[in-house]
């Protein structure tokens, strides 16, 4: 449910407004308004700030030091050092992998000295260096030029050649020799070494670098909280406004109070635009990341992640439908949460991969095998879902049916929240709606259960058809004229009717994802028999979990991508447009610092 919120507003004299969000920001939990346009200088500077320490981090993070290298100690600027060494890294990194490859270049021609190919090019008895195929060398060159074969490899030959020449292949000379090229690899390499000492202690200074991001991004957080302040009174008094959730209402004017600043004190209301902030169980709480990605509703809106904590679990369920896959859904979560980054997300993929082991026993699929002919599964089997409804396809009859279960909630949910905040008297075109949909759906439901007689069923169908027709043609909009009413209903039947039937259909891909994941399980399984034969062996059975393994695990990953996609589109779309959902609220963020940070 949506936290209800407290507004204060806040007088004070220009210049102080900084004492008072360093306060609010210590106690962490008013959401002061923000200026989302203005970046001036401060702000600039203090975001550059940010990115540079934030890349030094990242830096210092991804620099590979040799194990057992001993720090050399270094004090000073940490932001000034880091930087100067992460160049030096780069540096010294790209100039070893440049100086390696000249040495692979000149190694072939073996230590010569360079100083006599100087003389005698100044003697008049250039050296030339070439390199061709065996199969474009002729051997005749030996007579013709003063040449000497260096180097022979499978297909190569490495020749020099004294005085002019017009040999293919020529490359350019070598500047040093070997051991001169070696020596300069040697002395980059030990300045590398002495870096990486000196790297090695920065490292060790990484948690200084975060803690520096972490004050820097406070800063700006604090300075663009400012930005927020309204002049008034011809700039001798500021006002702020801040948001609190209404259960901290003690603590925060506790704390105001200490202060000294004067403010006001009042219950948000709708037109202030309040952040919003959801009061949730443990359980619920793991689906609020679903609510953010389509967006928070209004002040006055609802929550709707009770309804998508059940619903999404349960079509996500449906969609992978095998328990097997569940079980590897729940081992994937709980190692998760021993990854710092994904142990948020552990709990949900731990309570998805449960669903699925739930639905998949009563689909009676496991691996994509069926389970109900198994015989320790016997004493039970009146428990798994027959294989047709009425003639039908079972899970396609079931899914139909948690579809239009759900468009009906949305319906129900529409009509309550409508009430709520128009009254009932604006809500009653939504209300004839709700009783012939949903009226109608649980009539015929007990109809078909043998409930009701034909008899009883016909009056109430009646009866709900009146009723619902006066709200729906007549009575829509209190305020319009009875024929415009009346066309307007006949214009709001058509979209309904078109919609309702539309979203109803849209449930099937319940079914559909859920028949191929399996029917791609089974086709696996087939093969891995296959492979098999009549007479397995030791290569076989590799073959076989090979191929059992790689097939399974490309189709749960398939499957787990459908599951949450086509779920998360059933209630964005169908259920938030038949529950009139909106999403025009922003998220609660108060000032604080970031040790307290959740």
């Amino acid at each position: 449910m949506i936290t209800p919120m407290t507004k204060y507003s806040f007088i004070l004299l220009n210049g102080e407004q900084q004492d008072l969000l360093e306060k609010l920001q210590e106690l962490g939990l008013v959401d002061i308004t923000r200026d989302a346009k203005g970046i001036d200088d401060q702000s600039r500077e203090l975001w550059s700030q940010l990115e540079l320490i934030d890349g030094l981090v990242h830096g210092l993070e991804n620099a590979k030091v040799p194990e057992g290298t001993i720090p050399e100690r270094i004090d000073g600027d940490i932001v000034r050092l880091a930087g100067g060494m992460l160049m030096r890294y780069a540096e010294d990194t790209d100039a070893i992998k440049n100086l390696n490859k000249e040495r692979d270049a000149i190694l072939v021609w073996g230590n010569y000295d360079p100083e006599i190919l100087r003389q005698l090019q100044e003697a008049g008895v250039p050296v030339h260096f070439h390199c061709v195929s065996k199969k474009a060398f002729k051997p005749e060159w030996e007579q013709e030029y003063a040449l000497s074969i260096v180097a022979e490899e499978k297909n190569r030959i490495w020749f020099v050649a004294a005085g002019d020449d017009d040999l293919p292949g020529e490359l350019p000379k070598p500047q040093m020799s070997l051991e001169q090229k070696e020596k300069e690899i040697r002395e980059r390499e030990a300045h590398y070494q002495h870096l990486m000492q000196r790297l090695a202690s920065a490292k060790e200074r990484i948690p200084e670098l975060k803690e520096l991001r972490s004050q820097t991004f406070e800063k700006l957080d604090l300075h663009l909280a400012g930005c927020a302040a309204v002049p008034a009174a011809e700039d001798t008094l500021v006002t702020l406004v801040g948001y609190a959730p209404e259960e901290c209402q003690e603590s925060v004017t506790a704390a105001l109070d200490a202060s000294g600043v004067f403010y006001l004190k009042d219950a948000a209301q709708v037109e202030d635009n309040p952040p919003i902030t959801f009061r949730n169980n443990k359980f619920v709480k793991m689906f609020e990341t679903l609510t953010d990605m389509y967006g928070r509703p209004a002040y006055d809106g609802f929550d709707p992640t009770p309804f998508i904590s059940v619903f999404f679990l349960l079509f996500f369920a449906f969609c992978m439908g095998d328990a097997g896959y569940g079980l590897i859904l729940v081992l994937v979560g709980l190692l998760l949460k021993k990854v710092p980054s994904f142990k948020d997300m552990a709990g949900l993929v731990v309570t998805l991969g449960i669903g699925t082991v739930v639905i998949g026993f009563f689909f009676h699929t496991f691996f994509s095998m069926d389970i109900s002919q198994w015989e320790v599964f016997a004493p039970i089997k009146g428990i798994f879902l027959p294989a047709q409804i009425a003639g039908n396809d079972a899970t396609m009859v079931l899914a139909l049916a948690v579809g239009i279960l759900h468009i009906c909630l949305a319906m129900v949910v529409k009509t309550i929240h409508e009430t709520r905040t128009k009254g009932f008297a604006a809500s009653l075109g939504t209300w004839g709606w709700t009783l012939l949909v949903v009226g109608g759906v649980t009539v015929a439901a007990f109809a078909l259960a043998g409930v009701l007689d034909a008899a009883l069923t016909k009056w109430i169908v009646i009866v709900l058809g009146v009723v619902s027709a006066l709200g729906i043609f007549v009575f829509n909009d209190p305020k319009r004229n009875k024929l415009a009413n009346i066309g307007m209903g006949l214009w709001d039947t058509y979209n309904m009717i078109t919609g309702l039937v539309g979203d109803v259909l849209s449930y099937i891909r319940l079914y559909a994802l859920g028949l191929a994941g399996s029917m791609l399980g089974m086709a696996f399984n087939d093969m891995g028999v296959m492979i098999l034969g009549d007479s397995p062996n030791i290569g076989k059975w590799i073959g076989f979990l090979l191929l059992i393994i790689f097939g399974h695990t490309l189709n749960i990953a398939m499957c787990a991508l459908g599951a949450f996609v086509h779920p998360l589109r059933l209630n964005f779309l169908e259920f938030f447009k038949n529950a009139g959902y909106e999403a025009n609220g922003r998220a609660y963020n108060p000032l604080k610092k970031s040790l307290n940070k959740q």
